[in-house]
Order: C-alpha cells, then structure tokens, then sequence
C-alpha cells in the first residue's frame, strides 16, 4: 500500500543516483531486506518509480528499509528525512542517543523498554518490524568516543518532588537493586541454556520496563545510584545479546547503546568494556570487521590498570575474532597470544566481575577455532575446537551447539566430509533444542559449505534432519 505525495520525491531521486542504485537494484535490495525480518514484499522497478517520480510513500516498513538499502551501499545511516519520507509513519531514533546529562540518559534508557513491550503488545512485530533492516555500525562511533572521553559521571544522586509524579516518589535502596542484579543472573543463565529466543530468556525486556524503569524514574543517593545503574546497564546488555542471539540487529543496537551509557553513570568501567566487547562482536558477526576492531581496543583502553587479568583477556579475544574477520592474520594471532597469556595470570581469588563468569579456557579455545576458521586454517581449527569440547556441559547448551559447527566446517576443510557430516547432525540436534537464530545461521553455513557434496549419503541425511530447523526460522 502506498500514499501519495505531492509531486515528484525529487530527494529519493537525488539520493538514488549519488548512491548508484537503479530502481530495480532498489526494489531488490528492499524486498530481500523485509525477507530477513520475515516480511513478503514484492516491490520492483515499477513501484520505485512512482515513488520517485509520482511521490507515492509505501507504507508500514517499507520507508525505513528503503533508507537501509540506501544506506548500506552508501556506509552511512540515511535519515528519512534525507529521502524524503519524513512524512512516513515515523520510527522514533529511541536508543540511538548517547546523552551526555544523566537525567537525559535516565530518559533515554525509560523510553526504549517502554517503547519494545508496545512493540510486543502490538503484535505485529511492533517498532522493531519498522525499524527492520536498520542496523548502522556507524552509529557506535559517538557512543564509543563519549564513554572513552568520559568513562563516568561526576554524580548521579536523583530527588524527585512529588509534584514530578503520582504520590509519593520511589525511595530507591540496595535491596531493590539486588532484586535486579539476581534477575539478571537468572537470565544468563536461561539465554545460555535455551537461547534468545526462549520464552524465559524473553522476559527481560519485561523487567526492565515493570522494574527497571520505575527504579531509574525514582529517588536515590549517589551510592545506591551507581549500582542502580551498574544493574541496570547488566540487564540492557542482556537484552541487546539476546536480540543478537534471535537476529533482531537494530534492536541490539539500541540496547547496547544503552548500555553503554548506563554503566558510564555505574562509574563501572570494566562493564562498559564488556558492552563494548559485545558491540564488537555484533559489528564482526555482521562483516564490520575494522569497526569490531576499533570497539574491542576501546574496551581495552580504559580498562588497562583497572580490570582484572580474565577480563582484559576476554576483551583481548574479542580484538582478535575482529582481526580475524577482517583478513589480519598477524593481528589476530598477536591479540589471541595476548589473550592466552592473560587467562593464564588470572588466579580464582581475583575480583572478576559475575558477568564473566561463562568465561574459561573453553571459551578461549572456542573462539581462538573461530578466528582459524575465518583465516581458513582447518588444522588450527581443529586443535582448538578439540580443546573446546573436551568439556561439553548442559550450562552451555548453545555454545556447544556453535562449537560442533565449528568443528564439522573444520573436518570438510580438511577433507573429511564423513566426520563433517557427523558433527553437524550432533549440532542441528542441539540447535532444535534451543531458541538461537544464530546457532541456526551456523548450521545454514554448514549446509551451504556441504552443496559441492550434495548428493552423498550422509549430506543428504544431514540436511534431510536440519529441515525442520531452518524451516521454524525460513
């Protein structure tokens, strides 16, 4: 469906042709961009003519994932504005902005939990449906340079009149923190289990908006307030990685962002760098590889002297799964030696922080083979995937799924395409235990890797036994 404008939408036009996009390269790229978010569009040439020459404006996504379009070919985010669509059913940039007043962050922070329970309350995929597409890894670069100019904020204290609200403001204390330090460590455990994508693992955005929200609106000492924050900026995080886990982008980014901004006022600059660690692995796993790069070493830099040795190694093997998806060889191996050797000067007395507690030598092992598989060296694949699952466990359920693709990529690169196909149906049984867009990217890889070998046998049965999978998230 569409509406008109009047006279032609010279800007769309105009930003059309700078970007060297034709009409139909257009209606393409729209169309294929709806089928990630699980929209059935079937634009073409025709319709973007007339949305250039007539001012026709489609509605629903189609003006928001028309500006990504544009904006990928072209590197940069492109407003609606820019094209001339402002006028479209507007998408608010809610958790895009890196407020530089806590007040402002405190608002900024509010307003995106409230806005994803209308999105799920609307039942059509809400403000993430028409945000669909819209991830920019350029829109990390002001948050990550304001966190490392100004890791903390002075103060955070809060007193609110009770003119501001309904009765009685919200006296905020430790013990109401501790509810959400406790529910974050709940779903940690959940999304590490179940995936995502689980119905417990979704509840998080729940909280933040039901808990959350109303602590950060609330009264509260400058003690109590950073580890308001501190808790807080844990569950954001949590949410933006399990966004990332069930493939909704633009929405991990928002939550990121946020964060981020959180644990500057949580004065936490350890934590800041694990969500800058996260940044960098979502910029990676999307092919930005230089922007992991410069997210990763911005989690270094302010930690160095601060965080403990477990957690610099960690952000050190983030730098190299960056490096690695970029093609640097010499990098990546340099940050993963630099990894190892931290992980070796961490003792169990050390002060780590509970949200690196998923971290171990397994995790090293596991992306030190997916560094190795990016570089397309199967032996080193295969010697750190082997350290990997030597110690499978239920804690873990998806990351072990992960592994075992890992592993059967590692065995076709070497030849050994019965092995292959033998850790890949153990991996797509893990995969239908859980609820991980991701682990079921993993598996498509696989397969798609497997094609030259179509019809043998066991890849047959493989991708007979992965059907099911990849037809829950086609």
């Amino acid at each position: 469906m569409s509406r008109e404008q009047r006279g032609p939408n010279e800007k769309l036009g105009a930003v059309l042709a700078l970007a060297g996009i034709s009409n139909a390269g257009l209606a393409r790229r729209v169309n294929d961009l709806g089928a990630q978010r699980g929209l059935t569009l079937r634009y073409d040439k025709t319709s973007v003519a007339r949305w250039v020459s007539k001012g026709m404006v489609p509605q629903g996504a189609a003006p928001h994932l028309i500006a990504a379009a544009i904006g990928q070919k072209l590197g940069r985010p492109v407003p609606l504005h820019e094209i001339g669509l402002a006028d479209a059913d507007p998408a608010p940039e809610v958790g895009l902005a890196f407020p530089r007043d806590v007040g402002q962050a405190v608002k900024s922070a509010t307003e995106l939990y409230r806005l994803d329970l209308a999105g799920r309350r609307a039942g059509s995929g809400g403000i993430w449906q028409s945000l669909a597409g819209s991830f920019a890894v350029s829109a990390y670069a002001t948050p990550a340079s304001r966190w490392l100019i100004t890791p903390a904020d002075s103060s955070v204290a809060r007193e609110v009149s009770p003119s501001e609200g309904s009765g009685a403001p919200l006296k905020v204390g430790h013990s109401d923190v501790q509810k959400l330090r406790e529910a974050a460590e709940d779903a940690r455990r959940w999304d590490s289990k179940y995936g995502g994508g689980d119905w417990r693992s979704s509840m998080v955005p729940e909280c933040l908006r039901v808990e959350a929200a109303p602590l950060l609106l609330g009264s509260y000492s400058d003690d109590v307030g950073r580890s308001l924050f501190g808790a807080a900026a844990e569950l954001t995080r949590l949410a933006g990685w399990m966004a990332f886990d069930t493939g909704q982008q633009e929405a991990a980014q928002r939550y990121y962002i946020q964060a981020l901004r959180l644990a500057r006022a949580a004065a936490d600059v350890p934590l800041g760098g694990y969500v800058l660690a996260s940044m960098s692995l979502q910029a990676t796993y999307r092919g930005f590889g230089d922007e992991g790069v410069d997210l990763a070493q911005a989690a270094l830099e302010r930690n160095r002297g601060l965080a403990t040795a477990r957690t610099l190694s960690f952000f050190r093997l983030v730098e190299a799964r960056a490096h690695a998806r970029a093609g640097d060889a010499q990098a990546a191996g340099a940050a993963l030696k630099s990894a190892e050797s931290w992980l070796e000067r961490s003792r169990p007395g050390d002060s780590d922080p509970t949200w690196l507690g998923f971290y171990s030598y397994d995790r090293f092992a596991a992306d030190a083979a997916e560094c190795y598989r990016d570089l397309k060296a199967p032996r080193q694949v295969r010697r750190f995937t082997e350290q990997a699952l030597s110690k499978p466990t239920e804690e873990f359920v998806r990351s072990h799924g992960l592994r075992l693709v890992v592993s059967a990529v590692a065995e076709l690169e070497s030849g050994n395409l019965d092995a292959a196909c033998e850790q890949g149906v153990r991996a797509v049984e893990v995969a239908g235990r859980i609820s991980s867009a991701r682990t079921t990217e993993y598996v498509r890889d696989l397969l798609h890797r497997l094609e030259p070998y179509g019809d043998e046998p066991r890849v047959v049965e493989l991708r007979e036994r992965a059907r099911p999978l990849l037809m829950t998230t086609a």
